[in-house]
């Protein structure tokens, strides 16, 4: 659970702006968005796998370079 330590003079806007950081560092709202509905596994299946073929197109366009125009 994250925490952050309050100073006596600190503003309440800054607090809330460091506790909203160090949830987002922990992961707690992407676990929140993942958890907000039902998916049901071959949908999870199936996103991953889209997911892992975007990643290997990228790759592989990193790989090859980018093209320049000759003109």
């Amino acid at each position: 659970m994250p925490s952050v330590r309050v100073r006596s003079d600190e503003p309440f806007d800054v607090v809330l702006r460091q506790f909203r950081r160090s949830c987002e560092r922990a992961g707690i709202f992407s676990e929140i968005r993942k958890r907000e509905y039902y998916e049901k596994p071959t949908s999870v299946r199936k996103r991953k796998a889209a997911a892992a073929v975007k990643r290997e197109k990228k790759r592989m366009q990193r790989q090859r370079g980018f093209r320049q125009r000759s003109y």
